[in-house]
C-alpha cells in the first residue's frame, strides 16, 4: 500500500476547535490528512492505527514535541475518516460569554427549510422499528432526522460558534474542517471516552425529556425521567454495553448502580459517569474510543442488527453525525465526544441533525417531539425558533 493510501494529502488550510470544561484546544493548518477507515480497527497494529501512529511519528520527526491527531470519525466505521495532524496546536482558557441575543438574530435571511424525513415519514420509521423489535432480537435503534436550511448569503461560522457558546456554556463545542470546504460544528453533551495516563472516563447519556420554563414544572419533569421505566431501560442498554467492552481492559471500573441527571439548556438526560484504571496504560484514547463506537446511545443494540435497521428506514446517509469528534496525542491521552447537537455549514446551506433512541415502549409522537427539541440547540444558534 502506498504512503498516500496510508495517510496523507497535503493541505495548509483548516481550523479546528474542541472545548472541554474551561479549556479549549485550538489547531490550525493541516500537516497530514488521515482518511483510512476505522473498520476492523479495534486493536492496535492494524491499518487504521498504523496510519495514525505513522502520522504522529512523522510529526515528532518534524520537530513537534507531542503531536496530536484531531478530527472526526463517521457513524459507519467503514466510511473514510476525517482526521488531521495539524501544523500547530495550543490549549487556551475558555472565553466567557458569546454573542448577545440580538447578535444571534443577525443572520442571513432563511429562504427555505425541509425535514428529511418529514414528520409522517419519521413516525412511520419509528413504528416500523417497534414492529421489528417484536419479531427480532433488536432491543433499541436510534432513528434520526436531518433539517436542511437554505440562507440568502454565506453563514459566518465564527459567529455561529459564538452563538452556540452563549447558549450552551457546558458541553463539548467543536469545529472540524471538512475536505469539501464545509465545516462540522456543534456542542455535544456526551463524552464517549477521555483518557489521562492510565485513567479513563466515559459518560453515556440515554433517556431524555424537555426542559420547561417554569422551575417547578421543570423539576417535576426531571423527577419523572428518573423513574421512567422506558427511559431507564433505554439507558441500561447503553451502560451495560459499555461495561461489557471496558471491563476486560480495566484493573478497576467504577460504575454507579443507577443513573443521575445531567441538564443542558434544552433537555434533561439520564447520565452515568463511568471511571476506570486501565490494565495497559499504553492503550490510546483513540483505540478505546474506536472499541466503544458506535454505542447503543447513537446506534442501538445489538449493534450490527440495529445498523441494518437504521440503513433500511433512514432516507439519508449520516456521515459524521452520530460519529465521534475529538483528539488524541502521541502519548495516548485524548478526549472524544459523540457528534450530536451538530450541523454542517457549506457557505449558504446548513444541514442539522438530531436523533432519538427507540425501544418497544416508544411512542412515535413523543419521539418526533424529542428530535425537534434536540434540533433546537442548532436552530437557536442560527437565530431560528425550534
Amino acid at each position: 500500500m502506498s504512503h498516500e493510501d496510508m495517510a496523507i494529502l497535503p493541505d495548509t488550510k483548516g481550523k479546528f476547535l474542541f472545548t472541554s470544561g474551561e479549556i479549549e484546544l485550538h489547531a490550525e493548518g493541516i500537516r497530514e490528512r488521515i482518511t483510512v477507515p476505522v473498520r476492523n480497527g479495534n486493536t492496535a497494529g492494524d491499518l487504521f492505527h498504523r496510519a495514525v501512529e505513522d502520522a504522529l511519528d512523522r510529526g515528532r520527526k518534524a520537530g513537534q514535541e507531542n503531536p496530536i491527531v484531531i478530527g472526526a470519525i463517521p457513524f459507519d466505521l467503514g466510511e473514510v475518516s476525517c482526521l488531521y495532524v495539524p501544523e500547530d496546536h495550543e490549549w487556551r482558557t475558555r472565553p466567557d460569554g458569546g454573542d448577545s441575543p440580538a447578535d444571534r438574530l443577525d443572520m442571513p435571511t432563511l429562504l427555505e427549510q425541509r425535514s428529511i424525513p418529514d414528520e409522517t415519514g419519521f413516525k412511520r420509521a419509528v413504528q416500523h422499528a417497534i414492529v421489528n423489535f417484536q419479531h427480532s432480537d433488536v432491543r433499541k435503534a436510534v432513528l434520526s432526522v436531518m433539517r436542511e436550511l437554505q440562507f440568502s448569503a454565506p453563514i459566518d461560522v465564527d459567529r455561529l460558534l459564538r452563538s452556540l457558546r452563549a447558549q450552551n456554556r457546558d458541553g463539548y463545542q467543536f469545529q472540524v474542517p471538512l475536505p469539501d470546504g464545509g465545516e462540522l460544528i456543534g456542542v455535544s453533551p456526551e463524552l464517549l471516552l477521555r483518557k489521562t495516563g492510565n485513567r479513563i472516563v466515559s459518560n453515556p447519556l440515554a433517556g431524555s425529556t424537555k426542559r420547561l420554563a417554569d422551575p417547578v414544572a421543570d423539576k417535576d419533569a426531571s423527577g419523572r425521567l428518573l423513574v421512567s421505566e422506558k427511559d431507564q431501560y433505554e439507558h441500561r442498554i447503553v451502560v451495560e454495553d459499555i461495561r461489557r467492552i471496558l471491563e476486560p481492559l480495566c484493573a478497576s471500573l467504577d460504575m454507579p448502580d443507577r443513573p443521575s441527571l445531567l441538564s443542558t439548556a434544552a433537555l434533561w438526560h439520564l447520565s452515568t459517569r463511568i471511571g476506570g484504571l486501565l490494565n495497559d496504560p499504553s492503550t490510546t484514547a483513540l483505540e478505546l474510543a474506536c472499541r466503544l463506537h458506535p454505542t447503543p446511545a447513537v446506534c442501538g443494540y445489538p449493534t450490527e442488527r440495529a445498523q441494518q435497521l437504521i440503513r433500511f428506514v433512514e432516507p439519508f446517509e449520516r456521515g459524521l453525525f452520530t460519529g465521534m469528534v475529538g483528539w488524541c496525542d502521541a502519548q495516548g491521552n485524548g478526549e472524544w465526544a459523540l457528534t450530536i447537537r451538530c450541523g454542517i455549514v457549506e457557505r449558504d446551506k446548513v444541514r442539522l441533525f438530531a436523533g432519538a433512541g427507540i425501544v418497544e415502549a416508544s411512542q412515535p409522537d413523543s419521539e418526533w417531539a424529542e428530535v425537534q427539541t434536540k434540533l433546537g440547540t442548532m436552530l437557536n444558534a442560527c437565530g431560528l425558533a425550534a
